[in-house]
């Protein structure tokens, strides 16, 4: 049952990130990340002794801890990736908000302009 389970959970998880990225919901470049982790965990829920023989191959006695290694490096990864995002995200934000204010104060004065400007009642 359990290797059921571990085999169900990451099947629905890999269907629901291809829906997100279906509905427009999740940019293609993030579902890569998410699928290839979910493909990993199908693989090993499929071959369960393959996390035994990877642990015992690179020395970690205990394999669930390779599990728990290898996720919190790829958090980090994707930690990292998405500040990386952010940063870039802000930087846009930035240029767009001073672009603005440049075009609204220019708007200004054209309206200021126009109002100072002769009126059609004046050259009568």
């Amino acid at each position: 049952m359990a290797l059921i389970t571990a085999f169900i959970l990451p099947l629905i998880i890999v269907v629901y990130i291809l829906d997100l990225v279906r509905r427009k919901k999740l940019r293609e470049k993030y579902a890569a990340l998410w699928l290839i982790v979910g493909v990993i965990t199908l693989v090993f829920a499929v071959f369960p002794g393959l996390l035994g023989a990877a642990a015992t191959a690179l020395g970690v006695q205990v394999p669930s801890n390779l599990l728990f290694a290898i996720t919190i490096v790829f958090t980090i990864g994707v930690l990292l990736h998405l500040s990386v995002e952010i940063s870039e995200v802000e930087d846009e934000t930035r240029a767009l908000a001073e672009e603005v204010a440049i075009l609204r104060v220019q708007v200004e004065r054209l309206r200021a302009g126009a109002n100072s400007g002769p009126s059609s009642t004046d050259s009568q």
